[in-house]
């Protein structure tokens, strides 16, 4: 039998609580999860690749399944033909999603129609939550705590410390 190998892949800065339904939940659909890890080049990080594979990996260390993280700075159809993966897990969480990943899924199959793109539904309690917008609370003071996990939580708030609150 062969093995069922997923890629999710996001720049997980940070990864949120949406991150992680889509992740135990794509987990199941598997047999192998590789979490790919990437630096966007349209966004700014807060954190370094390095910071975000460590805070991925201690967020998934309590979940079922065989899952690795591993960082990628390549094509997402060259990385998941390199980890020997047979679909990409993209999560949605509105339609405005929905259009973006439709074209990039149309895009990656012309590029390797070999790999199915899968879309889950991010559960709705969870769809509001984006990083982007995890960090804009915090660079202004607001409590995350309902958007990402406990550690996660501490270490946004010590980047922002760091580096300065808005309006201060």
């Amino acid at each position: 039998m062969t093995m069922r190998t997923g890629v999710y892949p996001g720049t997980f800065d940070p990864i949120t609580l949406g991150h992680m339904d889509i992740i135990a939940r794509a987990a199941r659909l598997v047999d192998r999860l590789v979490i790919g890890v990437t630096t966007n080049p349209s966004k700014n990080p807060m954190f370094s690749v390095e910071e975000r594979m460590a805070m991925v990996r201690r967020e998934v260390a309590a979940l079922e399944g065989d899952i690795a993280v591993v960082s990628f700075n390549a094509l997402l159809m060259d990385f998941a033909e390199r980890e020997g993966a047979s679909m990409i897990v993209r999560g949605l969480r509105a339609v405005a999603d929905f259009e973006y990943e439709y074209q990039m899924a149309g895009m990656n199959q012309q590029l390797n129609d070999r790999i199915e793109t899968v879309f889950l539904m991010a559960d709705v309690s969870l769809q509001p939550i984006a990083s982007r917008l995890v960090k804009e609370i915090a660079m202004f003071g607001g409590d995350i705590h309902k958007f990402v996990g406990q550690d996660v939580a501490a270490e946004v708030e010590a980047r922002v410390t760091k580096i300065g609150r808005k309006g201060d």
